[in-house]
């Protein structure tokens, strides 16, 4: 099974927005958005959420997912 680490920190980062404007601004809870920012990778995670983040950002989905081994 692939693994795979989102690129919450370093988007926010470029914007200068801390992980709590990152929550306010998706409406996800800050508890998530810590999470999926303070994991260096996972399995599984919800697509609601990635969808959010990345509209959030105004990226595509690919930009937000690094793909660490498949």
């Amino acid at each position: 099974m692939g693994r795979i680490r989102l690129k919450i920190r370093e988007m926010a980062a470029e914007r200068g927005w801390s992980l709590k404007e990152v929550a306010e601004r998706s409406g996800l809870p800050y508890s998530t958005v810590t999470t999926y920012a303070q994991r260096e990778s996972m399995t599984m995670t919800d697509f609601t959420a990635i969808r959010k983040l990345a509209l959030t950002f105004d990226v595509m989905i690919d930009d937000m997912v690094e793909i660490l081994e498949e």
